[in-house]
């Protein structure tokens, strides 16, 4: 169903239509995994009635007693303050759904849909999916800055379908750069955007966009420095190599590294990742890739000793999968600083580390036990145990 009536016990009726990104990819064939409605001619004291919960605090949103979809009342907008938190919400039963759609981003954002299958799309929403285009609904888009944002990331989402920005949009974009309300953004809401986009197919694309309406220089400046000559390169060998966006993520921090020329300082790098707030699994993933890359492309000349610290300090004994992920960052920095694509030339320190470390963490405590060892004997042992089977392997 995707206009919805629901009755309360006084017999008062609410409806509500399936909005947005729903209506989009559903006329796109795309799996569509969220459904938001709008509901018009209704008040909270209705939803609430209903049984509907009530979740939004700057205007009513609420969640569908039995199937915990969100239900926003139908609403306009007004700018006052800065920012995309800058806005006053007006949501009153009188408010229709055309007002409602036209407050949204793009016009392939702005269609609703309802039970009968009727699409109401006052804005051209199905013109632009046809003519594979991202556009503005009004000139208000350029009110929220976190749109920016957005659309570069609708536009990395839909490139495998031949989408691009409309360029009266990009216009909009820059203008909302020049304006300096990007500085409003959260590092966090930025983060957000980013890592969402990493996950998609086409990344590059994202970053293309931003840096095309100069937001990339304000959000990401040792990026913009270096992504046309290695931060682009880098990303699409870490998209050919892993879906992760924690990888793609560290391969353009390797990129900022490889672009700088050595000026970069490693305290630079770890400010830098400081400033971009990295969930823990990223932040940890590039704090390694910069310290030990470069070493776990010396796989071959390192010693015994000098690979078990390399070991050690990835803690392979209780996260290998870090090392899994630290050689993938190695391969794609590999063949960036070479200008090789995967398959001309093979990162065999990769094979070898992961063979490697599958042979060294079989050597654990037991057997040392069982011989009567203890303590700092049982350490000392493992230890030998361990450079030994280094020693002695190969291929």
């Amino acid at each position: 169903m995707t206009t919805k009536k629901d009755t309360t016990k006084e017999g008062q009726q609410i409806t509500s239509y399936l909005v947005g990104g729903a209506v989009r990819d559903q006329l796109l064939d795309r799996l569509v995994i969220e459904r938001d409605y709008v509901v018009v001619g209704a008040t909270v004291k209705q939803m609430l009635t209903l049984g509907f919960q009530q979740v939004g605090k700057d205007f009513p949103v609420f969640l569908h007693p039995k199937t915990k979809e969100e239900y926003a009342l139908a609403r306009t907008e007004k700018k006052l303050g800065q920012g995309y938190t800058g806005f006053v919400c007006h949501a009153e039963p009188n408010v229709s759904l055309e007002q409602d759609l036209l407050r949204r981003d793009l016009t392939v954002n702005a269609m609703a849909l309802t039970d009968s299958g009727e699409i109401i799309d006052p804005y051209n929403g199905q013109r632009d999916l046809k003519d594979k285009l991202l556009r503005h609904v009004s000139p208000a888009f350029r009110e929220d800055p976190l749109r920016v944002l957005r659309v570069a990331r609708f536009a990395a989402r839909y490139h495998y379908l031949g989408f691009s920005v409309c360029p009266e949009t990009i216009q909009l974009m820059q203008k909302i750069c020049q304006s300096g309300e990007l500085k409003t953004l959260s590092i966090e809401r930025i983060l957000k955007e980013m890592q969402r986009s990493l996950s998609e197919q086409s990344p590059e694309v994202f970053f293309d966009i931003l840096q095309q309406c100069n937001a990339l220089k304000e959000i990401w400046p040792e990026l913009d420095a270096v992504w046309l000559e290695y931060g682009k390169t880098c990303l699409n060998q870490a998209v050919n190599s892993s879906s992760k966006s924690n990888i793609r993520f560290t391969a353009l921090i390797l990129s900022i590294i490889q672009g700088s020329d050595n000026n970069q300082t490693i305290t630079q790098i770890e400010n830098m990742l400081i400033r971009l707030k990295l969930p823990n699994d990223t932040k940890l993933l590039a704090t390694k890739a910069v310290e030990l890359v470069g070493i776990c492309h010396q796989t071959f000349e390192l010693t015994p000793q000098a690979i078990l610290t390399l070991f050690d300090k990835i803690d392979l004994w209780r996260k290998p999968e870090l090392l899994n992920e630290l050689l993938v960052v190695a391969q794609v920095d590999f063949y960036n600083k070479l200008k090789s694509s995967e398959g001309k030339q093979t990162y065999a320190q990769a094979n070898y580390l992961i063979k490697l470390s599958e042979k060294v963490r079989a050597i654990t405590a037991k057997p040392f036990v069982e011989q009567g060892l203890k303590g700092l004997a049982i350490k000392a042992a493992i230890h030998q145990g361990r450079l030994t089977e280094i020693e002695n392997f190969s291929l």
